[in-house]
């Protein structure tokens, strides 16, 4: 769809490189653009003039849509589509950005959370939608549909329906982490906002490894993550297996931040955003290739968003130096100090220092325990010996003269430790566990 995109600021001068990336990212072409820079008009949002200009430009583009990189209310909307030809629809930020969603939402959860959304966005404005829509002739003018008297009360029907199969997953998807870490597994996030590379590195993190895990127990499991240039490629969370030395490692991509998200859409994507709340890690993915004044930005809005509820470790990973000369990345390093004060600097393109990275990841996951174990050899005890393999690091293995015990000592996860002290419990007398 042919598209002119317009923003207006109280100051300044207003940036349209974010909008038009989210517009062709949903598939509109831009045509034309527009700016102001004074104080939001009640009636038009745009001042009056400034409206009658777009308006005329919209013409003399042949544009078949306008999108406002603004929140634009439904008063302000129904104005500026009386002064535009009657095909014309008027989107605002927040509804480009639910459409791209609805776009990329391809599993259960991502559609409830793309839905759930929409209607809370949708909320507020039934009843201002109904009195407009009927002050106009023309059923359904600007999308504002025919006005139905329990719209409002279908709305948050189907809200408190849609949490609460949110909830359910979300507890579902709580159960397999926890699996997942009596497993032996570090759970690792990738955070960050879109574009700044996220997929490509999981790629790079996890591109040597073939997925082992049973896809019933963990559907969220996927062989490949995509990293094409483009915003919003990841909407839901995808997880690989990736190992960092001793530890196995599970990495999950979630779905990337944008500027200026209002609360009720954040709050959407909760379940998502679990992902990232629950994980013992979190790398925090800059885009190292922009100015600094948007790294700074974007860089306290992850930490207002991800602090709020997250107590796990978070590491600051500046990608895409690959397109940075030392001096600009040491500039831009000393710049951002007080906001990443040991970051780690790696290209997911190149593979530069993603080696660094790895130990980076293990020397910041919480410790294992250290354990000793004496136990009688026997084929329960061979089989407790090759589970410890598979779910720690083993340090030493060592045998008796005679062949009657076996000695031993590993570093594990504290809930991996306690399960096997449990199983050597079962193996009967002579059996000694305790930390080294």
């Amino acid at each position: 769809m042919r598209a002119l995109v317009a923003k207006r600021v109280d100051r300044g001068v207003a940036d349209l490189a974010e909008i038009t990336d989210l517009a062709e990212a949903a598939g509109h072409e831009v045509v034309a653009t527009l700016t102001q820079t004074r104080e939001e008009d009640a009636a038009y949002h745009f001042g009056e003039g400034k409206a009658d200009e777009l308006a005329a430009l919209v013409v003399e583009s042949d544009a078949e849509c306008v999108i406002i990189d603004n929140e634009v209310g439904p008063y302000q909307t129904f104005n500026l589509g009386r002064k535009l030809p009657e095909d014309v629809e008027v989107i605002d930020r927040f509804t480009l950005i639910l459409e791209i969603f609805g776009q990329r939402a391809h599993t259960r959860k991502a559609q409830l959370q793309v839905e759930l959304a929409e209607l809370r966005y949708e909320l507020p404005r039934a009843e201002v939608k109904a009195s407009l829509a009927q002050r106009d002739e023309r059923p359904g003018f600007m999308g504002l549909g025919e006005y139905d008297e329990s719209r409002e009360r279908d709305i948050k029907s189907r809200i408190s329906r849609i949490e609460t199969e949110l909830d359910d997953i979300a507890d579902k998807e709580e159960e397999r982490r926890q699996r997942r870490r009596e497993s032996g597994f570090d759970l690792v996030a990738l955070a960050g906002y879109t574009n700044a590379g996220k997929s490509t590195l999981l790629r790079r993190l996890a591109a040597d490894l073939e997925m082992d895990e049973n896809a019933d127990q963990h559907p969220d499991l996927d062989e490949t993550a995509e990293s094409e240039d483009r915003l919003f490629t990841t909407l839901g969370t995808t997880t690989r297996r990736a190992e960092t030395g001793k530890r196995d490692v599970l990495l999950t991509d979630t779905v990337g931040f944008i500027s200026d998200l209002p609360h009720w859409l954040v709050e959407s994507f909760q379940s998502t955003l679990d992902s990232v709340y629950y994980a013992d890690l979190v790398l925090l993915v800059v885009d190292a290739s922009e100015p600094v004044p948007e790294m700074r930005e974007k860089l306290v809005t992850c930490h207002d968003t991800l602090y709020e509820r997250n107590e796990a470790p978070l590491v600051t990973v500046y990608n895409k130096v690959d397109q940075l000369t030392p001096k600009e990345l040491r500039e831009k390093r000393e710049a951002l100090s007080a906001l990443a004060p040991n970051p780690i600097e790696v290209s997911g393109l190149t593979g530069q220092n993603v080696d660094e990275l790895r130990a980076r990841i293990e020397a910041e996951l919480p410790d294992w325990r250290q354990e000793r174990m004496l136990l009688p050899l026997s084929d329960e005890a061979m089989s407790l010996v090759s589970w410890v393999h598979d779910n720690g690091h083993v340090e030493r293995e060592a045998y008796d003269e005679e062949g009657e015990t076996v000695t031993l000592e590993f570093e594990a996860p504290p809930s991996v430790v306690e399960q096997a002290r449990a199983r050597a419990g079962e193996l009967g007398p002579g059996v000694e566990a305790g930390s080294i």
